[in-house]
């Protein structure tokens, strides 16, 4: 008797695992950036989205080093999607611009969506007299992680000053966090940060320290685009940062989101339609991050994609009626 209800519970349990498998969930870890970034707390509302919503797809967000460490671990399997700089994201898969790139193309990597320009931010303590980037000669300066987007960034733009890193008294990396903090207590002079507008390191710096945001010449905003078509012209508004009610003239790239091929079609699309589409009031509003509400629409998720579409995007894209350009396309 014993040996029968022995066999019935192990034919129950062979019948509950085919039931699990045949159910299974498709899972995606969302590489994102510096939790005092924007990235962030995106990544962390959209997986809350996803998984309150009881769809075959759950998420979670993964604090990491940014777009060039989630472009390689998204091409690596490491993670399913991630953050990523739109210029970052068309250097990995080609294969050019950063070094971590270089003849190495990340050739997996998919679109998902445009978010949100991402701004960089340059910051300089008043005391410091860096009115411009050509003042930041012989200054301590925080140009971005080694091997990471906004030190590309900060490479482009001092070309378009006919400067380079090694002009500075001090080039400083490491995470963009902890540069906030050197140049509220007065460590560096001034700082580049590419992310959104009014992230809450930058506020917080701003509260406590006497910090002013630098403009970039337009003229040098037009050469830079002329050579590199990613960056255009943005205005800060005055008010964006506490004590810095003046606009301020930026350069600015785009935020997107990434993926591998992968990555089955279904999850891919499931996840956009349910936080772009059917819960996109709660993407808008319950989010810690103005700019998607700001700058988010559907018609817009393409402009400045840089890298061909997953086909679960696709079918996204179609299913909602927007145009796809042929150069957007997957092969596969």
């Amino acid at each position: 008797m014993f040996s029968k209800t022995l066999k019935i519970i192990a034919a129950a349990t062979l019948v509950v695992g085919v039931a699990s498998l045949a159910n299974a969930k498709s899972f995606i870890t969302i590489g994102s950036g510096s939790t005092t970034g924007l990235y962030y707390p995106t990544a962390v509302g959209m997986a809350k989205i996803v998984n309150d919503a009881g769809i075959d797809v759950r998420a979670n967000a993964r604090s990491t080093g940014g777009s060039v460490a989630n472009d390689l671990a998204v091409g690596a399997g490491q993670l399913q999607m991630g953050f990523s700089q739109n210029n970052v994201a068309y250097y990995a898969y080609n294969g050019s611009g950063v070094e971590a790139f270089k003849d190495k193309p990340v050739e997996n990597l998919r679109g998902v969506a445009v978010l949100y320009p991402e701004t960089i931010q340059i910051l300089a303590r008043k005391d410091s007299g860096i009115k411009s980037i050509a003042d930041m000669k012989g200054k301590r300066v925080y140009v971005g992680d080694i091997g990471s987007g906004t030190e590309q960034d900060v490479k482009n733009l001092f070309g378009a000053f006919d400067m380079s890193i090694d002009d500075l008294k001090a080039p400083v990396r490491g995470s963009a966090g902890s540069a906030v903090g050197l140049l509220r207590d007065g460590q560096i002079d001034a700082m580049f940060y590419t992310v959104g507008l009014g992230a809450s390191a930058i506020t917080e710096a701003a509260q406590t320290a006497p910090i002013d945001l630098v403009s970039v010449d337009p003229a040098k905003i037009e050469a830079l685009n002329a050579k590199y078509p990613f960056y255009t012209e943005i205005d800060i508004p005055g008010g964006t940062y506490p004590g810095m009610d003046e606009d301020t003239t930026a350069v600015t790239l785009k935020a997107m989101l990434v993926t591998s091929s992968d990555v089955p079609e279904e999850a891919i699309y499931q996840f956009m339609e349910t936080v772009f589409s059917k819960q996109q009031k709660a993407f808008y509003n319950d989010i810690a991050n103005p700019n998607l509400k700001k700058y988010f629409t559907l018609d817009t998720a393409l402009e400045g994609m840089s890298i061909p579409l997953h086909k679960g995007a696709v079918k996204f894209f179609k299913q909602h009626e927007i145009d796809i350009k042929d150069s957007l396309m997957p092969s596969s």
